[in-house]
């Protein structure tokens, strides 16, 4: 039966499906996708056409799927997409929903109530937003995305240090300062906007290579124009998208054909490595570190000799090489690794070095 399911799935990659979202889900087999990023309809309950001061429409959106008779039944559909997302999200996989104050409050307490677990709310802030034309609200320049894991007990994916290293070794802030999507990003058909709520590729560049890994199966179930399966193609990563619209099935199908996937070897992130780990004991083991070597702090103030059982001695003090470096430094606590030195050819030699030696004979 697992066989069959996972089947299923093979068949559903890098593909849009044609249909309702919820139905099409629920062929999905469980625990199968490693990262879902959905646009669903935002409800906006435009009552009337929203003219510019010089009497010209604005293209808002005003689209057939974006209307629901009450807020019960938004609530119902949101609700119903939103377990199905839930059940074919990977135990330790995330979902990025986005919205704006029409919508992403009712989304979040569902979100909740339902045992997804928020990680942070996004704010992408426009930098070129729409003006207020009435000038009767403040002029609303971003929209908030909601982060999640299937439980609180996830062991999710974020690629901190690449997104620490992205935003010049300062912290990724929860702020995102990007642009609408407009220039020739923009696809239009005879002058008009393909899809009125296009997002802009850096957004879901953004978030597919913060939290997702080349390989892993991004799941778009609202594609419509495309942008998620173009960026996760570019990225190396595999994408499922459902979509009802015909015409943005094409949109979408002729994009993604035309993005290229970046080279193999860019795609590799030593950044966010995860060293094995490796007790004092295995140097010694490996013949790394001998028996009664001697330890050197880096200005060798302090030597220490080593031991069998893999502790280190000084004077009257005896323990690991964390320990042991912590009471010489009057600490309660002290990273013994970067502390400690041997002494080989006459040049010392971090036994951090030597810990690494022995990761990449042993580990690779």
């Amino acid at each position: 039966m697992e066989t069959v399911k996972k089947n299923v799935l093979e068949k559903f990659l890098n593909k849009i499906l044609k249909g309702d979202c919820i139905e099409l889900l629920k062929k999905f087999p469980d625990n199968s996708v490693d990262l879902i990023f959905a646009d669903p309809p935002y409800n906006l309950q435009l009552r009337s056409e929203l003219f510019r001061p010089n009497q010209t429409k604005v293209d808002a959106v005003d689209d057939k799927w974006d209307k629901f008779e009450s807020f019960e039944e938004y609530d119902k559909f949101s609700k119903e997409w939103l377990q199905e997302c839930r059940r074919v999200l990977k135990k330790d996989g995330t979902i990025w929903v986005i919205g704006t104050y029409h919508n992403i409050f009712r989304i979040g307490k569902i979100m909740q109530d339902i045992g997804f677990w928020i990680l942070n709310d996004i704010i992408w802030i426009k930098t070129n937003p729409m003006p207020n034309f009435k000038g009767t609200r403040f002029n609303n320049a971003h929209e908030t995305l909601i982060w999640a894991t299937k439980s609180q007990k996830s062991k999710y994916t974020f690629n901190y240090k690449s997104m620490k290293a992205f935003n010049d070794d300062l912290q990724m802030r929860s702020d995102w300062y990007i642009s609408v999507c407009n220039g020739n990003e923009r696809i239009r058909i005879n002058g008009k906007k393909a899809h009125s709520t296009q997002k802009p590729e850096a957004l879901l560049y953004r978030i597919i290579i913060s939290t997702s890994n080349t390989g892993d199966i991004v799941l778009d179930p609202f594609m419509g124009s495309g942008t998620t399966g173009a960026i996760a193609k570019k990225l190396g990563r595999n994408f499922i998208g459902i979509e009802k619209e015909e015409f943005y099935i094409k949109i979408a199908n002729d994009r993604i054909a035309k993005a290229k996937s970046y080279p193999e070897q860019t795609l590799f992130y030593p950044l966010e490595e995860k060293k094995p780990r490796v007790p004092f004991g295995n140097l010694i083991e490996a013949g790394f570190i001998t028996p009664r070597e001697k330890l050197f702090s880096k200005d060798k103030r302090h030597i220490a000799e080593v031991l069998a059982n893999a502790t280190i001695v000084t004077g009257d003090i005896v323990g690991s090489i964390h320990s042991v470096s912590a009471k010489l430094l009057g600490k309660n606590n002290n990273n013994g690794w970067t502390f400690w030195f041997v002494e080989r050819d006459n040049t010392l030699i971090s036994i951090d070095d030597l810990r690494n030696e022995y990761s990449k004979r042993y580990f690779r």
